[in-house]
């Protein structure tokens, strides 16, 4: 059957480039959603969706932005119009996919609303910064970039060859039928290095229950995903062990996840295990990265690109704060698990990062601020023990309704 792809670019000045890749589509069958978000004169393409209603998504006026001819003003409006007017166009069955051209400014407005969209929704952006770091473009989702080469200024041997090609990867996109699989309910689960055992023996368990489970390694990258796959609403449970992401938010690490980290799964009650496993630690690169105000802290070479740095008494009390906080906004089952014999492989009795009473003020103060009603459980065991890691998947089995 057709499929619809919507074509998001500023037709004012780049209409041209849009009805090549718009008639590469339709020549296979398939039908376009031309959406606008030009801002600097009459669009050369005629839009499905105008600027103008692109603006007003925002709470804008499409005159007062050409008007006050502040070229950043008028991208934060386009911005704010796309994020806001995707997700529910596409809510609405108008497309499949989603296509578009462009140089920084484009690629910053067309990602932000790409970013909007479920993970599965083919999404195709042909940038001229396709080369550099675009992290801050994709973000967590499924964003295929392709580098332009030349600049999206016409259509000529080598923008055609590469247009022609990115038309063809997102028309292949919508006409891919996924094959069925064995889709068990889905259980996401956060992992390091020094908590790989305790999250092995957890899933074989949860697996033998009959679901899927899916593991984030916690690099920041990782956390992240995993909070945008929960929001989707696709995950049954969370078996968030390793938390060691906010250590680095706190501290200034390199592998933070971001302020928002473990919001989703309270937000939206699912049911989740939470453990302060990896909190004994802070990721550096490699050593001479490391900031001097750290010259005298307790460091442990993780790898040769890896270095990581005990967190102090006071560091865990603060953790303890932050993690309390965030858990408090929990509105469905919610248990916390708590390692007794230490926090990561290396921070176990006689391990190079143990710490008791580092651990014991991070225990305290979590529990001293949790809400009353949440479960602490104290399992007298390192995180890797066997006997912690079969109480994390039985306490969530039974959270989940199938113990």
């Amino acid at each position: 059957m057709p499929k619809t792809v919507a074509l998001l670019g500023a037709f004012d000045t780049k209409g041209t480039e849009y009805a090549f890749v718009r008639d590469c589509i339709h020549a296979r069958g398939h039908n376009t959603l031309l959406i606008d978000i030009g801002v600097l004169g009459q669009p050369q393409l005629t839009p499905d969706v105008t600027s103008s209603e692109v603006a007003q998504a925002a709470g804008f006026d499409l005159q007062d932005l050409v008007e006050a001819q502040d070229r950043g003003e008028a991208m934060a409006a386009m911005k704010q119009g796309v994020e806001a007017l995707i997700p529910q166009l596409h809510a609405q069955g108008r497309f499949d996919a989603i296509m578009a051209l462009g140089g920084g400014g484009g690629t910053s407005i067309a990602c932000a609303a790409m970013r909007k969209l479920p993970l599965g929704v083919p999404k195709v952006m042909v940038s001229t910064v396709a080369g550099t770091d675009v992290s801050g473009y994709v973000g967590v989702k499924d964003i295929v970039m392709i580098p332009s080469i030349v600049d999206v200024v016409g259509i000529n041997r080598i923008s055609r060859d590469i247009f022609a090609k990115a038309a063809g990867a997102v028309r292949g996109m919508v006409e891919t039928d996924v094959p069925p699989g064995d889709d068990r309910p889905l259980i996401v689960a956060s992992m390091f290095g020094n908590t790989t055992q305790c999250i092995e023996d957890a899933k074989a368990k949860l697996e033998q229950a009959g679901y899927e489970v899916l593991v984030f390694h916690a690099t920041g990258t990782g956390g992240r995903t995993m909070e945008s796959l929960i929001e989707s609403g696709q995950i049954a449970g969370v078996l968030d062990v390793t938390t060691t992401e906010w250590a680095d938010e706190l501290i200034g690490g390199v592998l933070a996840a971001g302020p928002t980290r473990l919001e989703a799964a309270a937000r939206h009650g699912i049911p989740a295990i939470v453990t302060p496993a990896c909190l004994d630690m802070v990721n550096f690169w490699a050593p001479e990265t490391i900031p001097d105000k750290f010259a005298d802290r307790r460091f442990y070479q993780h790898n040769p690109n890896i270095t990581l740095m005990r967190t102090t008494p006071d560091e865990c009390r603060q953790l303890g704060e932050i993690l309390a906080g965030k858990l408090n906004g929990s509105s469905g089952p919610l248990t916390v698990l708590l390692p007794l014999q230490g926090l990561s492989v290396i921070d176990s009795p006689d391990g190079p990062f143990w710490w008791p009473e580092a651990n014991q003020t991070l225990f305290d103060t979590l529990k001293k601020n949790l809400r009353p009603d949440i479960p602490v459980l104290e399992i007298d065991a390192n995180v890797n023990d066997k006997a912690f890691s079969e109480k994390c998947a039985t306490v969530l089995l039974e959270q989940m309704g199938a113990g």
